[in-house]
């Protein structure tokens, strides 16, 4: 399945094994997910996994980053998105989930306001990960 993961995610599946994004962090590593970004998406992944308040092994975040790089689906350069964003940061997150059909998760849903998602699905890891386990993807 195609999914587009927001940093936090990454983030909180790094911190801590348990709960939905332990979950999805581990279905990335393993292949299970076809995670899809562009560049930006890409390079906000390195800088933000790499930060020394994090604390997070280098190698553990090489891993990570080296799974998502083998089982990614690499979007060369969607549209800009149209709708502002409280965050322009994050506009990349739903152009990539636009572009190629996926579902953005997130754990800020409050930064992509219902009104600027268009038709991009935008789910929390929880319903990410319940979606997955009833086989409603």
């Amino acid at each position: 399945m195609r999914v587009v993961l927001d940093t936090n995610v990454l983030v909180a599946g790094l911190l801590s094994a348990a709960g939905p994004p332990g979950w999805i962090v581990e279905a990335a590593l393993a292949g299970e997910l076809e995670p899809v970004f562009d560049m930006a998406i890409r390079q906000e992944y390195e800088e933000v996994l790499r930060r020394p308040e994090f604390g997070f092994p280098p190698a553990r975040v090489t891993d990570l980053l080296g799974a998502l790089d083998q089982h990614a689906f690499h979007v060369a350069a969607p549209p800009p998105w149209p709708s502002a964003l409280p965050d322009r940061d994050d506009e990349p997150f739903l152009a990539v989930a636009a572009a190629t059909g996926s579902v953005l998760v997130t754990g800020n849903t409050r930064h992509f306001p219902i009104a600027s998602r268009q038709a991009v699905t935008v789910l929390t890891p929880r319903e990410f990960v319940d979606r997955i386990r009833s086989g409603r993807t």
